[in-house]
């Protein structure tokens, strides 16, 4: 799998990546937010043979590479989970390399796999799962379209605690719409 949109190229993560993607994923502070931070190299290594090795498949998440167009350098991940009736819903999760925040990547890297899942792959819904206290997070979602859906109180058990989720999503026919207006 591989995209392209006006900076980036979106495409499968390799096992010549796994230093990139351990030198931006390992750091816990900057990914406070995330629910996997590896430790080692290993862990790395075992990520990237354990992933789905295609795109598409129910109740499979699937990771993407965000590099950078000219330069090669890797910016980040996106992690696509399909699931649902007829495998047209998908959940989204980012994760940015700190030295790459505050660029337009994110932004540009999701609008571009969105368009993606609902034009070419005709996906019905798009959703993510965001933590009420990553407001960068819930900014980047509102700024690129996706609606808030609602906040579930306490509702996941996540690293030894119950904590609040909150629910961002965006339909076909709204993305198509909004996109004709931009």
């Amino acid at each position: 799998m591989q995209l392209h949109t006006e900076r980036l190229v979106l495409r499968d993560i390799t096992s010549s990546d796994k230093q990139a993607l351990f030198d931006y994923r390992s750091d816990g502070q900057a990914n406070k937010f995330q629910s996997w931070i590896p430790e080692t190299l290993e862990d790395v290594e075992r990520f990237i043979e354990k992933s789905t090795k295609e795109f598409n498949q129910p109740e499979s998440w699937y990771q993407l590479l965000i590099t950078h167009k000219d330069t090669k350098a890797v910016i980040g991940d996106i992690g696509i989970h399909f699931f649902g009736i007829e495998n047209l819903q998908v959940e989204l999760g980012i994760t940015l390399n700190k030295s790459f925040q505050g660029k337009g990547y994110a932004s540009e890297a999701l609008a571009g796999i969105i368009d993606f899942l609902f034009n070419d792959l005709e996906k019905h819904r798009i959703m993510t799962s965001i933590d009420p206290d990553n407001t960068d997070s819930i900014k980047l979602m509102e700024r690129i379209g996706l609606r808030k859906e609602g906040h579930f109180v306490k509702s996941l058990f996540w690293k030894n605690n119950w904590v609040d989720d909150v629910i961002y999503a965006v339909l076909q026919e709204e993305w198509n719409t909004n996109k004709k207006t931009d």
